[in-house]
């Protein structure tokens, strides 16, 4: 089919997400392998987003594929979720060598909400309560229960949604500061989400979710000493801990999950997206050893048509594998200090850039039109500067995505220090231009 045949059937026949279907100008993609994907009219694109945060090994590594063919090629394509399957035994147990040891049972579905939602099922059976506490600046999925999960302006058009969730400011508001430096804002935070408790009960709350590193609301990871704070805190109100590792999760941070960086011991963490980087669909809940106790005796209520799908099972454990032995975890810790490094200068070279953060290769970059570091685009809103600097990228070919008044740096985790400078190279022509909206 010819490039423009293909964008006219796709707009005319199907839907995108989170637009309005008249405005979408899609992609146009037909192969991709390692950091780039191609249209096809030949025009190569550097992946700096790894698609949706999620292809972490890069695109098309031969070891997931085969893996994925030799699966078809048995004949086990598809069984359903009470079968017993060696990539279920498999990744079952490779899943309890790379987590904490208090993780050892795991529940297989297909995308990050599914596992939301059944992590918020697990805690609610478990516990005998209701209450969830999740934060502002949080995206944990969007189906009807994840969407009220979530904090950010898209939870908004899905009110009223399913009850019982309570939102609090994570230790990094957009414009409210709890401090000036990681000790006081963990502190004070954690103070704060200490009232919230008493005021909601806390008999009434289940468990609290947190992204363990925040993602598409900002890059953020968590203040010095955060997360053993709350570990604490929850501990002290036997409320539990979900980590949602979907974005942070398998070496995207320069450690395997994110909360590996503090040393914690979550009580539910959920996965997808660089589970089988996104060769297929899967995701994943992990219980601790006490909640999987508790559905020895007593019904788990959840179940799906394709919980355990053998081909995403397949492609986790050679995905796994590959990050594990191929030293790709290794490589986002490396070079998360080249990314550092780009994010510095740019910093220090452009008036635009307000401030750059990133953990590994998990990054962002945030604009301001002034010195005073007002945002060059406001909450939930777009600007010229960012439409602009949107259409440098992919005319530049860098994929990425552009949200309010920041962008993302998150390329795939086999890249090396000159792909990722020669990212950089072309961000820095981009900032060039938004520096001309830079108010005197």
């Amino acid at each position: 089919m010819e490039t423009q045949q293909i964008i006219d059937l796709c707009k005319k026949y199907t839907m995108y997400t989170w637009s309005a279907q008249g405005s979408v100008d899609p992609l146009p993609v037909e192969r991709a392998d390692g950091i780039y994907f191609w249209t096809p009219d030949g025009k190569r694109f550097l992946d700096f987003n790894s698609q949706l945060m999620s292809v972490n090994i890069g695109h098309n590594h031969p070891k997931v594929t085969q893996a994925m063919k030799d699966t078809i090629d048995q004949g086990l394509i598809y069984v359903f979720p009470g079968s017993a399957t060696e990539p279920r035994a498999k990744l079952g147990k490779l899943l309890a060598e790379i987590t904490p040891d208090n993780l050892n049972t795991f529940f297989f579905a297909l995308g990050g909400a599914e596992a939301n939602e059944n992590a918020v099922k697990a805690a609610r059976q478990y516990t005998g309560r209701q209450k969830i506490i999740s934060r502002y600046r949080s995206y944990h999925g969007a189906t009807n229960l994840c969407m009220q999960l979530t904090g950010d302006p898209r939870r908004w058009a899905n009110e009223p949604g399913a009850p019982g969730f309570v939102h609090v400011m994570d230790p990094e508001p957009y414009h409210y500061s709890f401090g000036d430096n990681d000790a006081e804002k963990t502190a004070r935070n954690l103070q704060y989400l200490e009232e919230v408790i008493m005021y909601e009960g806390p008999d009434t709350i289940a468990a609290m979710m947190i992204e363990t590193v925040t993602g598409t609301n900002g890059i953020l990871p968590p203040p010095e000493g955060y997360l053993q704070g709350l570990r604490e805190l929850l501990d002290r109100y036997d409320i539990l801990l979900i980590c949602d590792e979907v974005m942070a999760g398998f070496g995207r941070t320069g450690e395997m999950f994110a909360f590996d960086h503090a040393g914690i011991k979550p009580d539910i963490v959920t996965m997808a997206k660089g589970m089988t980087s996104s060769y297929a669909p899967l995701s994943c809940m992990a219980i601790s050893d006490e909640i999987a106790d508790h559905f020895e005796d007593n019904v788990f209520w959840g179940g799906l048509t394709y919980n355990s799908h053998a081909l995403g099972l397949a492609a986790a454990i050679a995905n796994i594998e590959v990050l594990r032995d191929e030293g790709y975890v290794e490589n986002a810790a490396k070079l998360g200090s080249v990314m550092r490094e780009e994010m510095d200068r740019l910093t220090d070279e452009h008036p635009c850039v307000k401030e750059g953060r990133n953990i590994g290769l998990f990054g962002m970059i945030d604009l301001q039109k002034n010195e005073d570091g007002e945002r060059m685009a406001g909450y939930n809103e777009t600007t010229e500067p960012m439409k602009e600097l949107g259409r440098f990228f992919r005319n530049e070919g860098l994929f990425t995505f552009v949200r309010w008044g920041s962008f993302m740096c998150n390329p795939p985790l086999c890249i090396t220090e000159e792909e990722l400078r020669k990212g950089f190279e072309i961000v820095d022509r981009g900032l060039t231009i938004v520096d001309q909206y830079v108010e005197d």
